[in-house]
């Protein structure tokens, strides 16, 4: 069996955790990285760009659902416990509709989308933020590392980064979960993995629902004059 570098620390002990057999489902295998935790697909198995695309133009994420807003606010509400009014942010992996960009907005926050699919437009990627929310995008990370050091740049000194994304389970459970059965879901995080970012990046890590985590970025080293 060949070995796979994981795609958020990149060690190689990555042995196989499950292999997917189960009627109806596409075969696929699914590793886990005893440095960090991440389970993963391996490459062989992803997706691609054309067929992404196509998977995520069957999703009906509209901004007058009341159960998908309520969904958000699983984001919105301890977001706006942490940051001040008019903070600016931006919404990664936005979707088409922009949902919770307007949520935010609607709430006092300055806040902007990108989406690789349907929000391309670079320029979001290019300034720093307050805060930066992620919901239902990391699961489909094929390079969750790099993703995440870009938006560690694009975080200013004390920001908040939000995460959404189910939580992994044990191998028992994991097996049963209907979340691995998304064939553009390909990473999936434990509350072990985040507290090894955490730990890697000298973040906060404070986790406020199943599925949900707060990360703060470290505010600056003070300043200290130079005795003479």
């Amino acid at each position: 069996m060949p070995l796979y570098r994981c795609p958020l620390c990149r060690g190689l002990e990555t042995p196989l955790f499950h292999r997917e057999d189960r009627p109806r489902v596409h075969f696929r295998d699914y590793h886990r990285c005893l440095q960090c935790d991440l389970t993963f697909v391996p490459p062989p198995y992803h997706l691609c760009a054309t067929q992404e695309r196509a998977y995520y133009d069957l999703h009906q994420n509209q901004g007058t659902d009341e159960g998908y807003q309520r969904f958000l606010g699983r984001m919105l509400t301890p977001l706006l416990a942490r940051v001040n009014p008019g903070a600016a942010g931006l919404d990664f992996g936005c979707g088409a509709g922009q949902v919770l960009v307007g949520m935010c907005r609607r709430a006092g926050l300055s806040c902007v989308g990108y989406d690789l699919h349907y929000h391309p437009d670079p320029a979001p990627l290019a300034r720093q933020y307050d805060f930066i929310v992620s919901t239902e995008v990391f699961e489909h990370l094929a390079d969750p590392a790099g993703v995440l050091e870009h938006l560690l740049t694009l975080l200013k000194p004390g920001g908040w980064l939000g995460i959404m994304t189910k939580r992994a389970l044990d191998r028992q459970r994991f097996a049963r979960w209907h979340y691995t059965l998304d064939p553009t879901h390909v990473c999936f995080f434990s509350e072990q993995t985040f507290r090894w970012i955490a730990a890697r990046r000298g973040m906060t890590l404070e986790v406020v629902g199943n599925d949900v985590v707060m990360l703060r970025k470290p505010d600056l080293a003070p300043y200290s004059a130079k005795q003479t």
